[in-house]
């Protein structure tokens, strides 16, 4: 396989401590939930597309994103179609649960770089072999920290987004095991941890 860099995810994930997963919202809220990542410092927000109502979603959000310079990606990307339909929606960048080169691929050729799940040393090995440094680890809060520490002794180059099960309460716990983002989805909508999401991704 011909080597390939998703390294221009670097100025979009470099000092990012957070991520915005928005899934299955709707375009209003969507929309709200997205400026609202945007005012708390978080730039880097991701739609998962599951359904043309995600699909719809993912068009609104990319619009409200480009008015302030924002990029938006496209996550649960399983397959060749959902790649198509990123592409169109104006997504910036694919997310996968897993490694797929048969995705990666058309990410690139679509001109999305692509950030694939890994939760194995197997995956990893594969994935950095052909070229990605940036990668999803999926499901963070099952792996857990200690994940992250053991896997930078054989794969120091490998620069991890956490996503699954994390919130307030569990993020700065990955970033100190030497997690570059941490991904947050429903903690999002939940005005308790909206100032303590501010103050970690301001820290």
């Amino acid at each position: 396989m011909i080597a390939l860099s998703n390294e221009s995810l670097s100025p979009l994930l470099d000092g990012q401590r957070l991520m915005a997963i928005l899934r299955g919202f709707g375009v209003d809220r969507s929309v709200e939930l997205a400026q609202q990542a945007w005012s708390l410092g978080i730039d880097c927000v991701e739609l998962p597309i599951q359904s043309n109502r995600d699909i719809d979603a993912l068009c609104a959000v990319v619009a409200a994103g480009a008015s302030l310079g924002k990029s938006v990606g496209a996550g649960t990307i399983v397959s060749l179609e959902h790649v198509r339909q990123a592409h169109n929606a104006g997504a910036a960048f694919t997310v996968s649960p897993g490694y797929d080169p048969a995705i990666v691929r058309a990410s690139f050729d679509a001109g999305l770089p692509p950030l694939p799940g890994v939760a194995t040393a197997s995956e990893m090995q594969a994935a950095l072999a052909s070229g990605l440094t940036w990668l999803k680890a999926f499901p963070a809060s099952v792996l857990g920290p200690t994940w992250f520490t053991t896997m930078a002794g054989p794969f120091p180059q490998a620069k991890f987004v956490a996503t699954g099960g994390m919130d307030a309460s569990n993020a700065e716990i990955f970033l100190a095991s030497g997690v570059r983002t941490v991904a947050v989805g429903s903690a999002l909508g939940d005005p308790d941890q909206l100032k303590l999401l501010a103050a970690i991704a301001h820290a």
